[in-house]
């Protein structure tokens, strides 16, 4: 048996060095004359120990990590192609390192085990299952199973997916479109980026799932310009599907054709909101559109459109494969299926962790976690980005699920965590949300154009000291006019970093002066 060693090249394990070690493994393996092979799989994304290196062997898959280039030679001399445990990097067999054994892979069962480029080990591994079945179904019959599934869209707003589809497909038109929402620019957040880069023909055959299911003829992957390396895992796997036919002038032979297209983004946050997505992807200045219309009745160039992220549409193929009923089984309350947490910030055991809904904060923090970093005592988590609200300690027994966060004045959005000690300062992080809200903003509407701004400047009042009761009141009000004023989730989400940081931390927002003055 030729000995198949596994080292990722998945952008996060490439930053972390992961590149040289595949080198300096290559050069080792032909210094020694072992006819090894090395294959660049995805990350499984325990990204605390990467770069981990795997080897598969007659036992089962064992792991290494975190390996350096120079650990090379030794964990060869250790019995690494035979899975020996005698070196310190040595975790075991892969499936059961702790961090791993507590998930439930659904959408990310294939990220990090397998060649993303081959279709042939995609279909070892169960991929195109779910297609096949679309195949032999009447469209009604794939939007009701979707519908059933309980499936809502993983880019943060929640929506059933379901319905969005029975709008595309009900809608009449001559051409009609599935755009794949790749923009993910929240912080602490990169499930998308693991996906195109780790399992690529997953997003494709949820794409060509979703053609089949509405009549769309054509679909687009916007992919954010900092991405370049899922932009061309995308373009490959895009080529080798059209090549086997599963795009084409008719996928997997039902006669329906779907292509696909890979676009990039200029590096604008708003166009991870949908019509601004749409407007650059026609080439237009990336602005918000006002609605109605909705996209599923005019979105790409007029016509009707699917405009789903990438988590959501990765999570067709099994909900085809399995059943509705398998994938609702999943989650709590009107949360169904399984949801990839993203664990980032100041935290020791960062990385993605997919687990049906319901788990509590405090468990994802401190237990999946390991607490932060420093050693220090967490202080805060933000959840659902750059425009999720600030969790205190006192509400980590609210369990992951959309409603019982949206109850604590929360979102879950993409699923990102980040993670803060207590040296953190929480004024100066609702200041952050006001000027990234001023950056990133299109300008079309003048509760996020101007508010934000304003917003910054009344904090640094508030932390001057100057009228201080009155300029925070003043915040609470002008957060008021941007969540129910603005056009979108930028301006209108801002104020729950804001809002909850006042309200769990208002210790943080003393007038600085007189305590300087004191020091």
């Amino acid at each position: 048996m030729r000995p198949v060693i596994y080292i990722s090249a998945d952008s996060g394990a490439m930053a972390l060095g992961a590149g040289r070690v595949a080198r300096a493994f290559e050069e080792e393996l032909f210094r020694r004359g072992i006819d090894a092979k090395i294959v660049r799989n995805g990350s499984r994304g325990l990204y605390f120990l990467e770069p981990m290196v795997e080897v598969e062997t007659a036992s089962g898959r064992f792991a290494y990590g975190p390996v350096r280039a120079r650990d090379a030679a030794e964990l060869l001399d250790a019995g690494l192609l035979d899975g020996g445990a005698r070196h310190p990097l040595s975790l075991g067999e892969t499936e059961k390192i702790p961090f791993l054994a507590r998930q439930t892979r659904l959408t990310f069962a294939r990220c990090g085990v397998i060649d993303p480029l081959s279709l042939d080990a995609y279909r070892a591994h169960g991929g195109l299952a779910g297609l096949e079945k679309a195949v032999a179904m009447a469209p009604a019959d794939i939007v009701r199973t979707v519908t059933e599934s309980g499936l809502r869209g993983r880019g943060g707003a929640g929506f059933p997916t379901g319905i969005k589809w029975k709008t595309v497909q009900d809608a009449v038109a001559d051409r009609k479109y599935i755009v794949c929402n790749a923009d993910e620019g929240d912080s602490a957040t990169f499930a998308d980026r693991m996906i195109m880069e780790g399992d690529p023909f997953v997003l494709i055959e949820g794409m060509a799932i979703a053609a089949l299911a509405t009549g769309a003829q054509k679909g687009f992957v916007y992919i954010r310009s900092e991405y370049p390396h899922a932009v061309a895992m995308m373009r490959e796997a895009v080529r080798v599907a059209t090549m086997a036919g599963v795009l084409g002038p008719s996928v997997l032979g039902s006669g329906h054709g779907f292509d696909i297209e890979i676009r990039m983004g200029a590096g604008a946050y708003v166009c991870g909101e949908e019509t601004s997505l749409l407007n650059s992807l026609e080439g237009k200045r990336g602005v918000v559109r006002a609605k109605p219309p909705l996209p599923a009745l005019e979105g790409l160039f007029g016509k009707p459109t699917v405009v789903n992220n990438v988590i959501s549409l990765a999570s067709v193929p099994i909900i085809l494969d399995r059943g509705a009923a398998f994938y609702k089984d999943f989650g709590i309350g009107r949360s169904h299926g399984t949801i990839p947490i993203q664990i980032a910030g100041n935290v020791r055991r960062g990385g993605l962790f997919e687990v049906a809904f319901g788990l509590s904060l405090g468990e994802i923090v401190e237990e999946i976690g390991g607490g932060t970093a420093s050693g220090r005592p967490v202080k805060a988590v933000q959840v659902g980005g750059p425009l999720g609200a600030y969790f205190p300690p006192a509400l980590f027994d609210t369990p992951f699920d959309y409603e019982a966060f949206a109850a604590k004045d929360g979102l879950i959005g993409h699923a990102g965590i980040t993670v803060f000690d207590d040296t953190v300062d929480m004024m100066a992080m609702a200041k952050f949300a006001f000027s990234f809200c001023a950056v990133e903003s299109c300008g079309k509407c003048t509760p996020c154009r101007i508010g934000s701004v304003r917003g910054a400047e009344t904090l640094d009042k508030v932390a001057a000291g100057i009228a201080h009761a009155d300029n925070l009141a003043l915040v609470t009000e002008l957060c008021e006019t941007m969540k129910f004023g603005s056009l979108c989730a930028l301006g209108g989400f801002t104020p729950y970093p804001v809002m909850s940081a006042i309200t769990h931390f208002p210790d943080d927002f003393r007038p600085r002066r007189f305590e300087e003055a004191a020091e």
